[in-house]
């Protein structure tokens, strides 16, 4: 057998002597079903993963059959066929491969071969979420076309999903249109969409979404630099439904993506635009001026517009409810003076004005004349606005019901107390914030009758309010139930007090935080005449504020759920003696910022927190932390924060 072979001996296999000089390596040695060593020598991996398979007389390859050899086309209709989304689901699991395949697969593209299990998938889906619609969110690097692919299929089978919010990264494996492909695809019942900072979506993206999504009620588009007028024109032209649309810091979005919303979207209810260099007056027009019969909100921010933009909203804004200006520097007085005379705004019932050189003393009496059901204004950094324009609008808004100014530093005490006094029965809200032009003066003012429907107060951080623009507080507004005074550090007791003492309706909710000269006689006199009605009160910084304050509190607060007493010189004595009272029912307090509270108050701070529901004893450093931990094992169902 040797000779028909060719070997030289018994012990060589191969010509020239053995492989392996040492044959005890019996890593070298393949053991098989009969004792015969078979030697091989070190040498690449084969190529093809099938196992080989020995027998007595010869070995032979045999190959795996693998579902995996055929091509996408075939594996594409085999996807396609399966029963239901479950199975699809567990499919998508495989491989990215097979999930890419099964993302791709339109709704009417799906072959049921089971109805009745269809159906029965639907009644379950009703089940899970109330209007059969799914939301999910993907943020940072979260966002990713291989995520949206499997919810594009685990969401098609259980509702659809109705909600997409996508907050990218700057990430190089982001969202592309990949990714919105899968979403088109898989999800045709997708009504919100937010794309946020996706720097790889472009056109082609938005237009996959505007190809299968054709219910898209809401869009919201924010730092996406590479989508331009055509992919806005491929959603206006494809989802007539849009009712609200956000575009902000898109530079390439003009003015012709603008006019095909407003001529296709015949339903568009809510826009806004901010930080958009490509938008100007013509845009805004179009589309003001296309959807004047439906539009009801309006926010334009930081765009090249002029008075005629302002000049437009005010003349076909006739469904117009809440406007917003913000940063138009290029917007003068006459476009806040042709907007209030254009007669459109009849409905206007809130606007909110900040940045706008423009807005001035005329503009505004404008806007009062011009929009009689105005009921909210609020002006934020309005430097040319003055006490006159302030009266002369507050004479013609006679149905407004709030009003707010923060940084107007010409606005001074007369056009303050002046607009409270002319604005009619229905003003329920002022407030002043960081207004640097209220000081003090002394005013001669007739028997005027008082404003009698102000219920709301806030004064914050307005240096110059002191005693005597308190003292006027409580001559004119005697209803009043919810007053603040943040950061007034000129206000005294002799200023506060005829406020409480004028209060016929009863305080519910008081803030005195930062006013440092009130002293426990406040808190005294408060307690005596309102703790029947007192809900909240805030005493942060009070420095004055003692014990006496806190016995108080227990003795007349009956309904008090909410005190804060932060940084005041309360004490052990002060905490035992609210702990104390049977009827006090505390829901929230903080003494943060109390050094003289220690661990003598655990047994109290244990009884109190029977009711609590939060506790603030940050910054308590005669409070040890094991003495925390245990009220924190004690007052399971509280907050505590330390």
């Amino acid at each position: 057998m040797s000779k028909v072979f060719g070997f030289a001996g018994e012990n060589d296999f191969c010509p020239g002597g053995p492989i392996y000089t040492n044959h005890k390596e019996q890593n070298h040695f393949l053991s098989i079903s009969r004792p015969v060593d078979v030697y091989f020598p070190l040498r690449k991996r084969s190529r093809i993963s099938a196992p080989f398979v020995f027998t007595e007389e010869r070995f032979e390859q045999k190959k795996q059959a693998s579902i995996e050899v055929l091509p996408d086309e075939c594996l594409f209709e085999i996807l396609r066929r399966l029963p239901g989304g479950d199975e699809r689901s567990a499919c998508a699991c495989v491989s990215k491969r097979w999930l890419s395949l099964l993302s791709n697969i339109c709704k009417d593209e799906l072959c049921s071969q089971n109805e009745s299990a269809q159906v029965k998938s639907e009644v379950e889906d009703e089940g899970i979420e109330g209007d059969g619609y799914l939301s999910r969110s993907l943020e940072g690097k979260k966002a990713t076309d291989i995520r949206l692919a499997a919810i594009a299929v685990g969401t098609a089978s259980r509702g659809g999903l109705g909600k997409l919010f996508i907050r990218g990264s700057n990430s190089s494996q982001g969202v592309t249109k990949v990714g919105l492909r899968a979403i088109a695809r898989g999800c045709p019942s997708l009504k919100v969409l937010s794309l946020w900072n996706l720097l790889s979506v472009g056109d082609e993206g938005l237009s996959e979404i505007a190809n299968g999504c054709h219910k898209l009620e809401k869009l919201d588009l924010s730092h996406c630099p590479a989508i331009t007028d055509k992919g806005l024109l491929a959603i206006a032209k494809s989802c007539p439904n849009l009712t609200d649309l956000v575009i902000e810091s898109c530079t390439n979005i003009g003015n012709e993506g603008l006019q095909a919303v407003g001529q296709h979207c015949t339903n568009l209810k809510s826009i806004s635009i901010k930080n958009c260099p490509a938008i100007g007056d013509q845009g805004i027009a179009a589309l003001v001026s296309s959807a004047s019969n439906v539009l009801t909100k309006v926010k334009l921010q930081a765009l090249n517009v002029t008075d005629v933009s302002l000049a437009v909203v005010g003349h076909y804004g006739k469904e117009v409810a809440d406007l917003v200006l913000t940063s138009l520097s290029n917007v003068s007085e006459r476009g806040f003076w042709v907007m209030g005379n254009g007669q459109g705004l009849k409905k206007l019932k809130s606007m909110t004005v900040t940045s706008c050189v423009g807005l001035t003393d005329t503009g505004l009496e404008a806007v009062g004349k011009g929009c009689p059901n105005l009921k909210q204004l609020y002006l934020h950094k309005c430097p040319f606005l003055s006490d006159n324009g302030l009266v002369s609008f507050a004479k013609s808004a006679v149905s407004l019901e709030s009003l707010l100014l923060e940084e107007c530093h010409r606005i001074t005490q007369i056009g303050f107390f002046g607009s409270l006094l002319n604005c009619g029965a229905n003003l329920k809200a002022a407030s002043l914030v960081n207004c640097l032009g209220m000081k003090d003066l002394k005013l001669d003012l007739p028997e005027l009758s008082p404003c009698s429907s102000l219920r709301s107060l806030s004064i914050r951080n307005c240096p110059g309010f002191g005693d005597g623009s308190l003292a006027l507080v409580g001559k004119l507004c005697p209803q009043l139930q919810n007053v603040e005074l943040s950061g007034l550090q000129g206000v005294t007791d002799a200023g506060f007090l005829p406020v409480l003492e004028n209060c016929e309706a009863g305080l519910v909710k008081v803030n005195l935080s930062g006013c440092v000269n009130l002293s426990d006689k406040v808190v005294s006199v408060m307690t005596e005449q309102h703790g029947w009605t007192l809900e909240v009160l805030n005493l942060d910084g009070c420095r004055r504020i003692t014990d006496s304050s806190l016995v108080a509190i227990a003795e007349n607060c009956f309904l008090l759920s909410d005190l804060d007493v932060s940084k005041c010189a309360t004490t052990d004595f002060g905490i035992a003696a609210m702990a104390r009272s049977n009827q006090l029912n505390l829901q929230v307090l903080s003494v943060s910022g109390c050094s003289m509270i220690s661990d003598k108050s655990f047994p109290d701070l244990v009884k109190l927190g029977q009711t609590l529901l939060g506790l603030n004893v940050q910054h308590c450093n005669a409070i040890r932390s094991s003495t925390v931990d245990v009220l924190v094992e004690r007052l399971w169902r509280c907050d505590i924060l330390s």
